[in-house]
């Protein structure tokens, strides 16, 4: 027979595992979003990853309760540089890719 406890500690387990492989797939879905942005405006996302920044509960468009992730990642427009970005889900699905503001040279606006 299982004691308040052991059911408990079991309940806290499964979340934690839940968590984990939720965290996990979320990760993959920011990494993928900032290579998939980084790719098309013709940069390199360094050291090919995210770090989580940010986790809390908010209200999704449903008012059901999901997790906003938020991952940083840095990038190189010029190969000689680091320059910062983020990425902010909510749950699993992609919601912002920020990747800032540019410098553009002269010759590239007026041709």
């Amino acid at each position: 027979m299982l004691s308040a406890f052991d059911i408990i500690s079991l309940i806290v387990l499964g979340g934690l595992a839940w968590l984990w492989f939720d965290s996990f797939k979320a990760r993959e879905a920011g990494i993928k979003a900032a290579r998939f942005a980084c790719e098309s405006e013709n940069l390199q996302l360094l050291d090919d990853t995210v770090a989580i920044a940010s986790l809390r509960p908010v209200r999704n468009d449903d008012g059901q309760i999901a997790l906003r992730r938020v991952y940083k990642f840095e990038f190189s427009d010029t190969g000689n540089n680091r320059r910062n970005g983020s990425v902010v889900l909510l749950g699993c699905r992609v919601v912002v890719v920020n990747i800032g503001l540019r410098l553009v040279s002269s010759d590239t606006v007026l041709h």
